[in-house]
């Protein structure tokens, strides 16, 4: 074993360098979850991480302005709709509104020939995804894929499809849902589509399924059914918020999760956050225990987050498989097969 020297409040190795970081205990309320028992919320600092070179998977504004940037390149904004769209950015003015104004003028319900441009737009955004993954956030989808195996459901608040093409690269076909289709969204909460991951506010590859306010997606919102299934997850569930700061804030997610649920502070949910400012930290974690969220601390910095999902995927799966099993499931599998399944994922 290597010997230290210790400098004041600093230590460092006899080669100069400074010993390994503790790995980060795992919250035991969390790790003691099954698989089955968990929905996934995937945020933008999931994509952020996945593929941080692309501007358009880091925010909302980051979006707004690749989708700026390339109607631009397409001549498809006079110059004064650009000025606008661009100071609207600048002054940080409602995102949203922002992007409802310029997704309505590169789609008009008009004859006009724009109208098929949006599509043209997004594609342009999102183009070869596939080819912008870095090895460590590979490592974050291949735990979110392992735990969607063993039975966790997985929604998200982002418009890419970064986890669906990793998982066909792994030779595993993930469905993408959206909010257009009922029956599909009923089916996924009803734990019928495990291998589906819902997009709540869309998928870029289906550009007719975006949606940026709860009025986009009346038909679910009005559908007994549907929404009762929905709710039940979350009063049922725990879910795990992996990437998404302020998501509860989100209008979409909480017509679709929180309005109608009672007693939100009495359920077990949890967010994985990274420490930064400790003010802004303790600020996050009582804001989110009203809705009943434990905030977690993965680390101090975003690069500590994919071996602590791992370590933590890998012993969540690990009980879904050894714990006592619920009707016709088998008693099969350990730790460190599961270790070594995320280990095996593709660089």
């Amino acid at each position: 074993m290597a010997s230290t020297v210790s400098l004041g409040k600093d230590t460092l190795l006899e080669d100069g360098m400074p010993p390994a970081k503790k790995p980060r205990k795992l919250l035991p309320s969390l790790k003691t979850k099954k698989p089955r028992e968990l929905v996934l919320v995937i945020g933008t600092g999931i994509s952020a991480a996945v593929a941080p070179q692309v501007p358009a998977l880091k925010s909302w504004k980051g979006l707004i302005q690749a989708l700026l940037d390339a109607a631009i390149d397409f001549d498809l904004l006079e110059d004064e709709e650009s000025k606008r769209f661009q100071k609207c950015l600048h002054e940080d003015k409602n995102l949203v509104h922002v992007a409802h104004d310029l997704i309505q003028k590169l789609s008009p319900r008009t004859s006009n020939v724009r109208s098929t441009f949006f599509k043209d737009c997004l594609y342009e955004v999102f183009d070869d995804l596939e080819s912008k993954m870095e090895d460590s956030g590979k490592q974050l989808l291949q735990s979110v894929l392992h735990l969607m195996e063993n039975g966790a459901l997985v929604l998200t608040t982002n418009f890419d499809n970064l986890l669906e093409l990793y998982a066909a690269h792994q030779g595993k076909h993930l469905e993408s849902l959206d909010l257009t289709d009922e029956k599909k969204v009923l089916e996924w909460a009803q734990e019928k589509r495990k291998l589906s991951v819902l997009h709540i506010h869309g998928v870029y590859t289906n550009p007719s399924g975006i949606v940026l306010h709860p009025a986009g997606y009346q038909n679910v919102l009005r559908n007994t059914e549907v929404m009762r299934e929905i709710q039940k997850l979350y009063e049922n569930k725990s879910f795990l918020f992996l990437g998404c700061g302020w998501t509860v804030d989100d209008t979409t997610f909480q017509a679709l999760f929180l309005e109608a649920v009672k007693h939100k502070s009495d359920l077990e949910h949890f967010m994985l956050v990274r420490r930064g400012d400790v003010d802004e930290f303790k600020k996050l974690r009582e804001n989110m225990l009203d809705k009943g969220i434990k905030v977690i601390s993965y680390g101090d910095e975003y690069t500590d987050l994919p071996e602590y999902f791992e370590r933590l995927t890998s012993e969540i799966a690990m009980r879904g498989r050894t714990g006592v099993p619920k009707e016709g499931q088998q008693l099969n599998g350990s730790a460190a097969a599961a270790h070594a399944q995320i280990k095996g994922c593709s660089t």
